[in-house]
């Protein structure tokens, strides 16, 4: 006989999901409403049905934008998840080190997003900049503000320094749970440092991996700050990604009905995006099993 189901587990959860639905699912519905409307002002509201959507998917600017967000997340991801395993290899397991370079990681994670942004902002100056003064005084034509490539490379490098430590402390949390009997096994078996690193190291960083890039390619992919603050989407509109282009269109031109549609197709990426990465990761993780 099947024991009856204790449902008052229900009611601890209760003002969670009440907090999500008034926090998240109330003002997508209005993002939802608004996407299949049409307004001329004076609160009146026209029915738009698909237009905004059909508009969105054969504009050629939403188009740039979102080859420009994957080009960058596919950039931040070459570089930082290699990185941040080195980072996290190199770090100390034992004595007070441990504790300085915990300290050293955290510290870019806790600045604001638009500190970081006016931080790069003056770094990269020519005139006042660590970065652009020192590269001008080696012979290098640096300017962020002018030169598409370089506005690139001043946002990646900003990126990979914010957000790298996080990288590095997951995967560093990864290796502090391998027990020390793998590595007295591997050294009595007279393992290479390579073989320790891909039978032993790499998949017990396996799932903070998965973590970790999931984490990262949705923070690329939706960044906004950093990058507003140095460049404000330009020279040009080479550094326009998505939700810059995206806070133009809603706020700047006050086109509500073609940025809620774009904001919902956006967040549709995002989550198909992560899903696939998701399940490529975990099936790659199954299958090493």
């Amino acid at each position: 006989m099947d024991r009856p189901t204790n449902q008052k587990a229900w009611f601890l959860v209760l003002p969670v999901l009440l907090l999500v639905a008034f926090s998240a699912i109330i003002p997508l519905m209005t993002v939802v409403n608004y996407s299949v409307q049409d307004t001329f002002g004076n609160n009146e509201f026209f029915w738009a049905g698909t237009a905004w959507f059909e508009e969105m998917l054969h504009s050629q600017r939403f188009h740039e934008a979102l080859a420009r967000n994957l080009i960058f997340s596919a950039i931040i991801l070459a570089i930082q998840i290699p990185l941040g395993i080195v980072v996290a290899l190199s770090m100390p397991r034992k004595g007070i080190g441990v504790s300085i370079c915990l300290v050293l990681m955290a510290l870019p994670l806790l600045i604001p997003w638009n500190v970081v942004g006016t931080i790069w902002q003056v770094f990269g100056r020519v005139d006042i900049g660590l970065l652009g003064h020192t590269l001008e005084a080696i012979g290098i034509d640096y300017n962020y503000v002018r030169d598409p490539l370089d506005a690139w490379f001043t946002i990646i490098l900003m990126d990979v320094w914010h957000w790298t430590s996080l990288v590095a402390l997951l995967c560093y949390a990864g290796l502090v749970s391998i027990p020390e009997a793998y590595y007295q096994a591997a050294r009595i078996d007279g393992a290479s440092r390579w073989a320790v690193f891909r039978y032993i190291q790499l998949p017990k960083m396996n799932r903070v991996l998965l973590i970790a890039v999931l984490l990262r390619f949705m923070d690329s992919f939706m960044i906004y700050t950093e990058p507003f603050v140095v460049t404000g989407g330009g020279p040009g509109n080479s550094t326009t990604f998505l939700s810059i282009d995206l806070v133009k269109m809603a706020v700047g031109q006050f086109d509500l009905g073609p940025a809620a549609a774009m904001s919902i197709i956006y967040f549709l990426i995002v989550l198909l995006l992560s899903w696939i990465f998701y399940t490529v990761m975990t099936n790659y993780e199954r299958g090493g099993q």
